[in-house]
């Protein structure tokens, strides 16, 4: 089995999961297309989506270039760690945003052990 390529599905999935959170957000505590405020409910969890968005933008392409050049095994390993950090950031930022650091911690770190294991990687092949 890949790993790796589990391990980047999992995460388009879990993505795709935290807009359906959004979009039942909207209608939960009624804010319209196209505000992304209004009430405090919604906005954490919006900004859940929108900082994975922005973590998933190294994450995926870091993910898939590192798995070029060493195990997926490793890779998907150091994969699972982002996604178990993205649920728990999930988790600490809907009920307490000033405890989301763990979370944030556990999917920035793999994020960052994979860009540079994938800078190691080319670096090495050429």
């Amino acid at each position: 089995m890949n790993w790796a390529d589990l391990v980047l599905l999992l995460a388009l999935g879990q993505f795709f999961f935290f807009g359906a959170l959004v979009g039942r957000a909207r209608g939960l505590y009624g804010v319209r297309a196209p505000a992304v405020s209004g009430h405090e409910g919604f906005e954490r969890i919006y900004r859940v989506q929108m900082n994975t968005l922005e973590l998933l933008i190294i994450f995926a392409p870091s993910l898939m270039l590192a798995a070029k050049y060493f195990p997926s095994s490793w890779v998907g390993a150091v994969g699972a760690v982002y996604l178990l950090g993205r649920l728990i950031y999930w988790r600490a930022y809907v009920l307490n945003p000033a405890r989301r650091n763990v979370g944030f911690v556990l999917s920035a770190m793999p994020t960052m052990c994979l860009l540079l294991m994938a800078l190691v990687g080319v670096i090495r092949q050429a």
